[in-house]
């Protein structure tokens, strides 16, 4: 599903990435741990094709993405990967079926299909009675739990997630770590997850460890 080959990233001076190989397999839920600036959060940065590697090359599902035009890449993003962030960016003038809609809209999708689409991911998210809520009208659990549901508009073969149940309660975490391993068995996605969470990273399928831009 994802290869990563000699993956280097540096700013100015300091080499954050020193060579990365990593393949990842159809379905899995990775953990990636480590201190901070060990480099994780810009691996899982270069593998969603936010941001391209100094050298070395990623494949998804056989294709070298960094060899795509800008805006090729950026549709391709659009529609295969999915991002979940600590923060998670909801606009707050829109309420939270408007807010997963958006980059289904971006896709240019049908706006009918990705209205039915979007009550679909909020019923099955358990989500349903607040559909028409604005963001400062839901939980931490419930905003982020939006926000996994923007990720899955467009049916993306992989989900990001970067820290994302940093800012939860121990309910609302245990609940958000449920979520990615019912993505996983119910609707096939890949999961990546860069955290600090001992708790999440045990469940995983692989832990992994990266420690000063190398996967130990």
């Amino acid at each position: 599903m994802i290869v990563s080959k000699n993956i280097t990233k540096s700013f100015g001076n300091l080499k954050v990435l020193k060579g990365i190989d990593l393949t990842i397999e159809k379905g899995e839920v990775i953990s990636i741990v480590g201190p901070s600036g060990a480099g994780k959060s810009t691996f899982l940065q270069i593998l969603g094709t936010l941001s391209r590697p100094d050298s070395g090359e990623i494949l998804i599902e056989g294709v070298p993405v960094f060899d795509y035009s800008s805006d090729k890449m950026a549709r391709f993003r659009n529609r295969h990967i999915g991002f979940v962030f600590q923060f998670h960016h909801l606009l707050p003038e829109f309420t939270a079926l408007e807010n997963v809609c958006i980059p289904g809209y971006i896709a240019k999708n049908s706006k009918q299909q990705v209205m039915e689409r979007a009550r679909e991911l909020l019923a099955f998210l358990n989500l349903s009675d607040r559909l028409m809520h604005k963001p400062e009208e839901l939980s931490g659990g419930e905003q982020q739990r939006v926000a996994v549901a923007r990720a899955m508009i467009n049916s993306p073969d992989i989900i990001l997630a970067d820290e994302p149940s940093g800012n939860l309660d121990t309910h609302n975490r245990t609940e958000l770590h449920r979520l990615f391993f019912r993505l996983r068995d119910e609707l096939g996605q890949t999961v990546v997850i860069v955290t600090h969470d001992d708790n999440l990273a045990e469940m995983s399928d692989r832990k992994l460890t990266m420690i000063d831009g190398i996967i130990q």
